[in-house]
């Protein structure tokens, strides 16, 4: 057994267990044979206990050894015996201490001075009590060790140890942090904590700079308050700290290698962020106010507190660091996942595999973190390897308010970031009034990201001056929090005169000096000369991911001209490749089979399954250089084991990916089996296309009917990122669906709701119903130089259906095809031309051949948007003169495609189509598996037969 570590912090509480006994005998064993064997240390505490040879170690208390100079224990150095009974008492006075100084570490954060208020002042805890350990302030003056302490000599009092503690762990800011189970990183912590008291945080230069900031931030709200009085901006007031708390983190970062950070955050603040972080001009800030921007963007646009941004940021050592502010919604906390989702594009795109050059930055509010269910799904993503960023810093501005909801009504925690304590990481509780304790915080956080690449939390206590907005009267629900605020001098006055009574070096000319300067800066940039540039990527289109969107087109034309053909035998020998199980993997034997007969479709030899179809896309892409990432729940094997794309040994559970290995020299093809969320997924997969246009991105659904759970990311980014913010993704999106009697939640993906959000061209909608058709589609979502997003109602049936296939040639020659007319009805003799998209084509054509009618066409729209009018309305005008036209569908009336196919066949035709379909209904879908089949007939008898007027 080693010698136990005498610096190691939990080493006593180890040394007062029966587990060091035997080596502590053996060493008095070696010392009762020759005393100059073993540290002088133990040879003096041996010898008080008696000569050599007196029986060892075992007659005495088993267990309990002094972890401590012996010759300090008993009162000075002069002494050399101690009788056994009086050993066992120091020791285990000492244990007391020990345990004492760790209840510190973990509970120190509860009497911290966080509170800038000072309303809830911390109770004092029993475990930081001397009594509860059985001590009393007799032993805060008598000798102890201060081992295990960081920053403490190895003889201390108890005193000293308890004022070094409380400094530590009671100051400006308190930490949580031992709940994390890596002993490495606790003392990593714990000795910066509990040495940061022996050196000034700050110097004077760098504490005038945190000065310069806050007024910065102040004179900034000023000047809206003043020119824009009870217009909505969302101040910072109350919590100015939040600037030099960014300026310190990106300090921070940048010296130890970051160049590149993406910050999510909500509105509060975040003009001050713009202007203050991220140097937006300040008269293009007016002019937004002014609503002057109105004919920059091509869309709708959106208000000025949700605008993105993009700037270099040149720090004091000289490097340059891009920051980009993320666009989004009003919905809190969506963004998170967008911005994960971006941070990981650029570091895939960039090689950055330790994570150490890209970083991710969230700034939430105190009640959104606690109430919004996407900062668990995000924080949950963190060390996911298909998702994560190698470390998010969160910074928690909390104004100890949501709205009007006081923290009693809003969480059941006594932290507003406990829900962060599942990833067992550091959570610091700072006061915002404290610049110092602020910037301390910023250094650990940058320092522990860098160093584990993990999630760290800064809960940034504050207020909210104003109500939730400049207009809102918070008095009305918080009168008395109100009252204490309106009296309150600002942080930047607090701040001004504990400067000057802190450091010899500042006097009050010096405060009065920054703090002018500041206003007369704001000054000269609101008398700029300069013409604003209203830009379309984050207000820089000349960054680095500006200049790499330059290929991809905007507008609200939808380019349709990609080349997606591809060389026939290429092709095969794609599929050959990535369907041959590598020499030693052993694989599943029905997946062996299931290779084989992949095998056999290269060769020509079996039709073209939907897989298969898919995969070949895939292939041709990677092949040529586009990168492929594929995510979501069970996507690797796929929800209804079709896919295939990740096979397993199943001798040591090793991977291979066929797609991935196919040439020495291919782009990557990358698929993910994620967490168990729909809305934190799909908002990371969206912000990955966001910063990697030319790769093709895919998120599944397990079932199409579970993509509600993202509905958040559905409506506030997917359906109107180019309208609102002028950015573009070309986002797929397989949702399966259909009909096949599973019920009302394994039915429909909700097709009504992507259309009923269709217009200006945003999104392309489509049902392909041939492997060649999906396979085309999407090659032609990764090679055109548009970028919308595509939303796919993908099979579940139409898998493995006998007459869902295709063949090699047409997917090497064909091309996509918005519209699929009737191959085998003359439209010129057509009495009905039904239209119908989707699995329910193959029960119209399988009915009509069991029925043997021939004059009622079947016309398959594989695109539902941008509706392929033109196409329709040829098809049409083809039909002979007076045939009745019908939109068959199986979803309900009030679901599916009809409430929209209504509105635009009879704007592309003239005439009202007829409906064929279920009957309207509030649930997608029956429960019965009986009631299913008769729905079904009677809607095939509806669109071959007749049916009601619609």
């Amino acid at each position: 057994m080693n010698a136990p570590d005498k610096r190691q912090p939990d080493g006593l509480d180890s040394l007062l267990t029966g587990e060091n006994a035997a080596w502590v005998d053996a060493q008095y064993a070696r010392w009762s044979a020759d005393p100059a064997s073993v540290d002088p240390e133990w040879a003096e505490l041996f010898a008080s206990w008696g000569g050599a040879g007196s029986g060892g170690f075992t007659h005495h208390p088993a267990g309990i050894t002094p972890s401590f100079p012996a010759r300090s224990i008993f009162g000075g150095g002069g002494r050399t015996s101690a009788d056994p009974d009086e050993i066992m008492a120091v020791a285990a006075r000492q244990a007391r201490i020990m345990m004492m100084v760790n209840a510190y570490r973990v509970r120190g954060h509860t009497e911290a001075d966080i509170d800038p208020l000072g309303r809830h002042m911390p109770e004092p805890h029993p475990e930081l009590t001397l009594g509860y350990y059985g001590l009393s302030e007799a032993d805060l003056d008598h000798p102890c060790s201060g081992q295990g302490v960081f920053g403490v000599p190895e003889v201390t009092t108890l005193r000293h140890l308890i004022q070094r503690m409380r400094t530590a762990y009671c100051g400006g800011f308190g930490i949580e942090f031992m709940n994390i189970g890596e002993p490495s990183k606790k003392a990593w912590l714990q000795e910066r904590i509990e040495t940061l008291q022996d050196h000034r945080v700050m110097t004077r230069d760098e504490a005038l700079k945190a000065l310069r900031l806050m007024a910065d931030a102040q004179h900034f709200e000023g000047m809206l308050h003043t020119k824009f009085p009870g217009t909505k901006r969302f101040s910072l007031e109350g919590a100015e700290t939040l600037v030099p708390l960014l300026h310190d983190l990106i300090e921070s970062v940048s010296a130890r290698g970051v160049t590149n950070i993406i910050i999510g955050m909500a509105h509060r603040g975040r003009l001050n962020v713009l202007a203050n972080i991220l140097e937006k001009p300040v008269k293009q800030i007016v002019a937004e106010f002014q609503d002057q921007s109105e004919t920059s963007f091509e869309g709708s646009g959106d208000v000025k507190y949700h605008l993105g941004y993009t700037s270099y940021y040149h720090t004091a050592a000289g490097p340059q660091v891009l920051l980009a502010l993320a666009f989004n919604p009003s919905h809190l906390e969506a963004v998170n996942p967008v911005v994960e989702g971006r941070v990981r594009a650029r570091q895939d795109r960039e090689g950055d595999t330790e994570h150490a050059r890209y970083m991710p930055i969230l700034v939430h509010g105190d009640a959104a973190f606690a109430g919004q269910g996407l900062v668990c799904e995000t924080l949950n993503l963190s060390d996911l390897r298909g998702y994560r960023t190698g470390g998010t810093v969160h910074i928690v501005v909390n104004n100890q308010i949501g709205f009007t909801t006081s923290p009693v009504d809003a969480r059941s925690t006594p932290y507003a970031t406990d829900v962060a304590r599942m990833l067992a990481v550091p959570i610091f509780h700072v006061n915002g009034e404290d610049p110092e304790a602020v910037a301390a915080v910023a250094q650990l956080a940058s320092d522990w990201r860098q160093t584990f690449h993990q999630d760290v939390v800064i809960d940034m206590y504050c207020y909210r001056k104003h109500g939730h907005n400049e207009g809102d009267e918070p008095s009305f629900t918080q009168p008395l929090l109100y009252d204490d605020i309106r009296r309150r001098p600002t942080p930047l006055e607090i701040y001004a005169r504990r400067l000057v009574q802190a450091y010899d070096s500042i006097a009050q000319a010096d405060v009065d000096a920054v703090i002018q300067d500041s206003q007369e800066r704001l000054d000269r940039l609101l008398q700029a000369d300069a013409p604003i540039k209203w830009d379309s990527y984050e207000g820089n289109t000349s960054s680095p991911m500006g200049k790499l969107w330059t290929p991809f087109r905007q507008g609200h034309k939808l380019a349709d001209g990609a080349d997606t053909t591809f060389p026939k035998e290429r092709l095969q020998d794609l599929l050959v490749r990535a369907n041959t199980i590598p020499e030693g993997f052993q694989a599943h034997r029905k997946i062996e089979r299931l290779m084989e007969q992949r095998l056999e479709i290269a060769r020509g030899e079996r039709p073209v399954d939907w897989a298969v179809g898919e995969q070949a896309a895939y292939a041709t892409l990677v092949a040529t250089g586009t990168p492929v990432r594929l995510s979501g729940q069970d996507s690797g094997r796929g929800t209804f084991s079709h896919r295939h794309a990740v096979l397993t040994d199943i001798r040591n559970g090793d991977e291979y990916v066929g797609l991935d290995r196919m040439l020495g020299h291919q782009a990557r093809f990358q698929v993910f089996d994620s967490l168990l969320s729909e809305a934190a997924v799909l908002g990371f997969e969206f912000g990955y296309t966001l910063d990697y246009p030319d790769a093709l991105v895919l998120w599944e659904a397990q079932f199409g009917d579970f993509a509600n759970g993202a509905q958040v990311i559905i409506d506030n980014f997917i359906m109107a990122t180019e309208q609102k913010w002028n950015r573009f993704s070309g986002l797929v999106m397989l949702l399966p669906h259909g009909y096949e009697g599973q019920g009302p939640e394994h039915s429909s993906a909700r097709l009504e709701r992507f259309l009923q959000g269709c217009a200006e061209d945003n999104v392309i909608v489509a049902n392909a119903t041939t492997p060649a058709s999906f396979f085309h589609l999407l090659r032609r979502q990764a090679l055109m130089r548009v970028r919308k997003p595509l939303i796919v109602m993908s099979p579940k049936s139409l898998l493995r259906h006998p007459r869902c296939v295709s063949t090699l040639d047409e997917l090497a020659e064909g091309s996509f095809q918005p519209v699929i007319p009737d191959a085998v009805v003359d439209l010129a003799k057509a009495r009905r031309v039904v239209f119908c998209a989707g699995k329910v084509y193959y029960d119209l054509l399988e009915a009509r051949e069991q029925r043997g009618i021939d004059d009622v066409a079947l016309i398959r729209l594989e695109q539902l948007h941008p509706f392929p009018a033109d196409q329709v309305l040829a098809l049409c005008n083809a039909a002979c003169s007076g045939a009745e036209v019908v939109w068959a569908q199986e979803e309900p009336r009030n679901m599916g495609a009809w409430p929209m196919m209504d509105e635009w066949m009879t704007d592309a035709l003239g005439v009202r189509p007829r409906y064929a379909g279920r009957p309207a209904a509030a649930a997608p879908a029956t429960g019965s598996h009986k009631k299913h089949k008769a729905e079904q007939a009677a809607l095939i008898d509806a669109a071959l037969g007749g049916g009601a007027k619609g």
